[in-house]
């Protein structure tokens, strides 16, 4: 029911605050200290938003709702009232947090429809939200000196976030290059800074190489008993060998099972190329037994609570942990090293393995021409790694070694396995 002027009018403060619904999105936001504000919450890009359209009194009921009508007509023309709000404000004030804002909104518009690219678009606004708009938020963009914001990345370094350091530094100079194109200055300052930061310590994602490990990993797994969703991600993950975002955001309609192959747009990849996964025996079992439970949906990987979303980037890590292993020990992108040493060892050819990992980067016709190189190798490939995969998890762990991994084959009955080995 729509609010009135009186309930506007009598509406009390609370322990917390509370909202009072108008319509078409519009709600007052009572809080605790007595004040009332104007609230339009709003979907775009199937997210939900909230913007503001002034205070009570100030702006009065009939005010709150010609602004909310203003905000619809922008989403009816296809854009985001609080992006806009943010580009109009910017045009009036060149402090480096008002160009920083200015920029993420432009960024903003470009990356909803891309999941790996909010992902990253995210992590780019913690680090200016949280690192750089509080030391240099206020300061005209234009006079910032390269002493302090070297100041700002080196209090970082104190930290021994030496990576974190790095990004501030490449996202400062997006915005610096961003004021050069608005006009509020004339260079990137960041440019100066080359080679002051201490490198960051490259670290390797956890793996594990020995087949004995690997025998009794695939154990593990098979004997967790989480939900289906993290269940068939643990199982498929060492099969599919693709990135952990990639595979969490993997959806039906890119799986071809007559073809028993997944085909990865360039949209879902981290190299911006398409991608040919030819999935073996084992996993096209997996994916029916899942597609029972999730078929219906987008995702073959929905978040609990919310089929229109990936599962988090956190389910399968967690899911290592519940079962003992350490952030130290193997990761959710360790299958990926785990596959890529185990295959080079056996005499896979390196060029076919690095494909399949889509290491490679590619970008316009070569990336489609690429599409399915060295596919026969591969095949045969990702079925013989599955089969192994089989037999280390079957025999007993003294056994694992001197399993070879050989052509792909529909059976390996000849080999004899112990029913003790998967106790």
């Amino acid at each position: 029911m729509p609010l009135t002027d009186i309930a506007v009018r009598q509406a009390k403060a609370r322990d917390r605050a509370y909202k009072l619904a108008d319509a078409s999105g519009l709600c007052l936001l009572v809080q605790p200290n007595g004040s009332k504000w104007w609230r339009y919450r709003y979907r775009f890009w199937g997210r939900e938003k909230m913007l503001s359209v002034g205070v009570y009194p100030g702006t009065s009921l009939s005010q709150a709702r010609v602004l909310a009508g203003e905000a619809r007509k922008l989403l009816d023309a296809g854009k985001d009232p609080g992006t806009e709000r943010v580009i109009a404000k910017t045009t009036q004030d060149n402090t480096f947090e008002t160009v920083g804002r200015h920029l993420l909104a432009a960024m903003e518009k470009h990356v909803h429809a891309d999941k790996r690219a909010f992902g990253t678009f995210k992590k780019n606004r913690w680090v200016q939200e949280k690192l750089l708009f509080p030391k240099l938020g206020n300061r005209p963009v234009g006079e910032i000196t390269p002493k302090e914001l070297l100041t700002v990345l080196k209090d970082i370094e104190t930290k021994g976030q030496y990576e974190t350091a790095r990004r501030a530094r490449q996202r400062a100079g997006q915005i610096f290059r961003h004021a050069i194109g608005l006009g509020f200055a004339e260079r990137d300052i960041t440019t100066d800074l080359k080679g002051l930061l201490t490198p960051p310590i490259v670290s390797h994602h956890a793996s594990i190489i020995d087949p004995a490990q690997v025998g009794k990993l695939m154990r593990a797994i098979y004997a967790y008993s989480g939900a289906i969703e993290t269940r068939s991600a643990l199982k498929l993950a060492p099969l599919l060998i693709v990135r952990p975002g990639e595979l969490r955001n993997a959806e039906w309609e890119h799986f071809d099972f007559g073809a028993a192959e997944w085909r990865i747009p360039a949209r879902n990849m981290k190299m911006r190329a398409p991608h040919l996964v030819p999935l073996s025996r084992q996993a096209l079992e997996i994916l029916k037994e899942l597609k029972d439970a999730t078929g219906n949906g987008q995702y073959l990987f929905p978040k609990l609570g919310d089929r229109f979303r990936p599962m988090s980037e956190n389910t399968v890590n967690k899911a290592l942990r519940t079962m003992g292993y350490v952030r130290e020990e193997m990761t959710g992108h360790g299958f990926r090293s785990t596959a890529s040493t185990l295959l080079n060892e056996h005499g896979w050819d390196h060029e076919a393995i690095e494909r399949q990992l889509a290491h490679t980067e590619r970008s316009g016709v070569r990336a489609a021409y690429n599409y399915a190189e060295h596919l026969p190798v591969r095949r045969q490939m990702m079925q013989a790694w599955a089969d192994y995969l089989d037999k280390l998890r079957l025999v007993k762990p003294e056994q694992a070694r001197s399993i070879r991994m050989g052509a792909a084959s529909s059976t390996w009955s000849q080999l004899e396995v112990s029913n003790e080995a998967a106790a």
